[in-house]
């Protein structure tokens, strides 16, 4: 397979380019190539704009939307990789999945979000958490993450099979980290083939 990882951080000794990068090795020891989008270091516009809206309009370009799509198109599998930020999607992350994937690309319609205008493609979320894997259970939230993004979003991406891993605790101790980047390694080892 060729595998699309997604990674959104400005700083590129962060711990999630360290995940990106374990994820990726993890892939590539199972025998399949990969591919890094870096948001931030290739300077992807996060912005909702007109153009966005009315692609037709003069003076309109959508010219990196249209870039990413390929990459998407070249990819049998997509991770993104960010850090939990406001129990959200950092704003590069955001930017991307709206203006990439666009109605009429990836979907047109709303009452499946199962279904998508793409072929089906493994999908997966590697997400650094500082906070404590019972903090998060306890109040709820990996429970609204999962129906947001997985049954959510991914749906309307048409990634099956797709998983979220939150890396929780991805602020403590050095031995947590490294277990964390094993995790990620070990996620892109045993990647499953897309849906048929």
């Amino acid at each position: 397979m060729h595998v699309l990882t997604v990674l959104d951080h400005p700083n590129p000794k962060s711990f999630s380019a360290a995940v990106a990068q374990a994820f990726m090795a993890g892939a590539e020891a199972a025998g399949h190539t990969t591919e890094l989008a870096d948001l931030n270091a290739e300077g992807f516009s996060p912005l909702w704009s007109q153009s966005d809206i009315d692609p037709d309009a003069p003076g309109s370009d959508l010219s990196d939307v249209i870039a990413e799509q390929k990459r998407i198109a070249r990819a049998d599998a997509v991770c993104l990789v960010f850090p939990l930020f406001w129990w959200g999607m950092p704003a590069m992350t955001k930017g991307w999945v709206d203006r990439v994937w666009r109605w009429g690309w990836a979907y047109d319609q709303l009452d499946d979000p199962e279904k998508s205008l793409q072929r089906p493609r493994t999908g997966v979320l590697l997400v650094p958490a500082g906070a404590r894997s019972d903090e998060i259970e306890q109040e709820g939230y990996g429970a609204a993450l999962v129906t947001a993004w997985i049954k959510g979003t991914f749906g309307y991406f048409g990634l099956s099979p797709r998983r979220m891993e939150l890396l929780c605790g991805a602020t403590g101790s050095a031995p947590r980290r490294k277990a964390l980047l094993e995790r990620s390694f070990e996620v892109g080892r045993t990647l499953p083939p897309p849906a048929s």
